[in-house]
């Protein structure tokens, strides 16, 4: 690969590329805009749509496989499987919704569900594990913006599925099948691997301002049109001119690497002398053929005066003293935090697991709000269950744009680790289940909108601090096992616990048989008790998120010390 001069123009075009692929990747999030249509259509009760939430989140997270290829092949190769993944899966379940084949097993539902989900899981690997690379100093910011869109991914689904599609499930279906893919091919080519910045300057903070800012207008004109168009319905005609505005304010990223290419500037950046900047892709080679390796002494004259020693059956010990002494024979060592950590090496380090656990607290109960939303809607007297969906989606953006953008200023000002960000909305998390709980009128939206925010936060802070961490080389890995939290918590909470407790109240409230019931449970006990459980969980998480914080201190005291990112001398990147 011909090598580029730092912060030219591909990396931002490749960034402007990845937000398109990330909104693509939010196709999991539209899984509240046609569970509705599974349950009526095809018969299922509350616990059987609640476990197909969980192959929902379960193809999501689970990401090991695109962690481990992101090593090995091009992002274009893991794109083009991610697009693959969602034809095949949407596709069965199109089938299935349509009635184009009227009788599936659960089984293969199931199954489909897991495997159009997991596309996300290929997308947002590729384009995040390259631009983090690419962006090596600025790693905050850029999973702040890229999981950003991710999460405003449902808003604009939402825009499309109320305007485009009029509210059609078979319809989104068939979009999501052909559409994403359709979107992944034309953007594979410009999502690649790019020569990293070797220094930090003013013009990248405000191209990264700008698309931050061009972020939040998206976010604000997807909601409010989504809840003008509940409100007036609008017609065929303005409902096509809103998606093409929509689509306008996508493309804004887009605007960096044009401007570069009409006005191209040269930026001078001091580069350590003997060390040339080289791209992500060759570090990651480099990487891979030399192991972290110390002297146990410094070279010295040894061999002069041991030379007598060199006699009977000691002369190979003492040979190998002599090499080590020399310095030609090297000591493995473990790395240290902060650097290039392999994964058999991490997963036995306590923050690792520490990290994953916080993570797990968070995710995990909310995405079980997520995945139940449209029935603690209706619970509540909320028949229209867009709008909720739309304001979770716009707070979630919020808190993963603001999560990464706040915590980038305190760690480089204050040398705060990141996840204190975590500890507070975790503690708010508790606050918001326990509003959840309560049902008083006029507080849906409200917990609806701080959770979003609170469930948003987790992504953009845990995605650069376990980069920072345990480092760059295996980050695809590292991302995706902690990813595990999302399905394992949505498992547990959302399948276990809060389906089980809504068929119970749903038959207390019929009289039917708890297994084939299919109706909808109305009232506030219909998930109370889901919600007094889930304010118990965020309560541990916030405790765990304080030991991590204290551990973690001195490292990021080491890392941003001197105000800026400062790359561990052991490490290539």
């Amino acid at each position: 690969m011909v090598n580029l001069k730092a912060g030219t123009r591909p990396p931002w075009l490749g960034l402007g590329a990845a937000v398109w692929v990330q909104i693509a990747s939010g196709n999991a999030y539209n899984f509240p805009l046609y569970s509705h249509s599974l349950k009526s259509v095809l018969g299922f009760n509350q616990r059987q749509l609640t476990m197909l939430g969980v192959a929902n989140d379960i193809g999501e997270n689970v990401g090991l496989l695109p962690g481990i290829a992101c090593n090995r092949f091009p992002p274009w190769i893991v794109l083009m499987i991610g697009a693959f993944a969602c034809f095949l899966g949407y596709g069965v379940l199109w089938l299935a919704v349509s009635r184009t084949v009227l009788y599936m097993p659960y089984w293969l539902l199931w199954i489909a569900l897991c495997v159009a989900t997991n596309s996300s899981a290929w997308l947002s690997t590729a384009v995040l594990v390259t631009n983090m690379r690419n962006f090596p100093v600025s790693r905050g910011t850029v999973a702040g913006i890229l999981k950003g869109y991710a999460g405003l991914s449902a808003a604009v689904f939402t825009e499309i599925y109320s305007t485009l599609l009029q509210k059609s499930s078979s319809k989104l279906l068939m979009f999501l099948s052909f559409g994403v893919p359709i979107l992944c091919f034309v953007m594979m080519y410009f999502v690649r691997a790019c020569t990293p910045a070797s220094g930090e300057d003013a013009a990248e903070h405000g191209h990264f301002r700008f698309i931050q800012a061009a972020s939040v207008v998206l976010g604000l004109y997807v909601l409010s049109t989504t809840i003008l168009d509940h409100m007036l319905h609008f017609s065929a005609e303005i409902s096509s001119v809103i998606v093409a505005v929509m689509v306008v304010l996508l493309m804004a990223p887009l605007a960096i690497p044009v401007k570069m290419t009409i006005n191209p500037t040269r930026i001078n950046k001091p580069v350590i002398p003997d060390q040339p900047v080289a791209s992500s892709d060759e570090m990651l080679q480099g990487e891979g053929n030399a192991d972290k390796t110390e002297p146990l002494l410094k070279p010295s004259e040894s061999a002069t005066y041991l030379g007598s020693f060199r006699e009977g059956d000691e002369a190979s010990e003492v040979a190998m003293l002599l090499a080590v002494g020399e310095g030609a024979v090297k000591k493995k060592r473990r790395p240290k935090r902060g650097e290039d950590f392999r994964f058999s090496e991490a997963i036995i380090k306590a923050d690792f697991w520490l990290l994953f656990l916080v993570y797990f607290f968070g995710v995990g109960s909310g995405v079980t709000v997520l995945n139940n939303l449209a029935q603690i809607g209706i619970a509540q007297g909320v028949q229209n269950t867009t709008i909720l969906l739309s304001l979770f989606s716009f707070c979630n953006f919020v808190g993963r744009l603001g999560g990464g953008t706040v915590s980038e200023h305190f760690v480089r000002s204050k040398t705060v680790p990141r996840t204190i960000w975590m500890t507070c909305t975790q503690i708010v998390m508790v606050v918001t289940y326990l509003l959840f709980a309560s049902a008083i009128d006029g507080t849906l939206y409200a917990a609806t909108a701080l959770l979003g925010i609170c469930y948003g936060v987790q992504f953009s802070i845990m995605i650069p601090t376990v980069s920072e961490l345990f480092g760059l080389k295996h980050f695809g890995i590292f991302y995706n096992f902690m990813s595990l939290g999302n399905p394992l918590g949505a498992f547990l909470f959302s399948g276990l616990l809060a389906g089980y407790i809504y068929d119970t109240e749903a038959a207390k409230q019929y009289g039917l048989n708890l297994v084939n019931s299919s109706v909808s449970c109305v009232g506030p006990n219909c998930f109370r008790l889901t919600f007094l459980v889930l304010a118990g969980v965020s309560g541990v998480g916030s405790i765990a998120s304080i030991i991590l914080t204290k551990r973690i201190w001195p490292v990021y005291q080491m890392l941003y010390g001197g105000g800026s990112f400062r790359l561990p001398q052991t490490s290539n990147h």
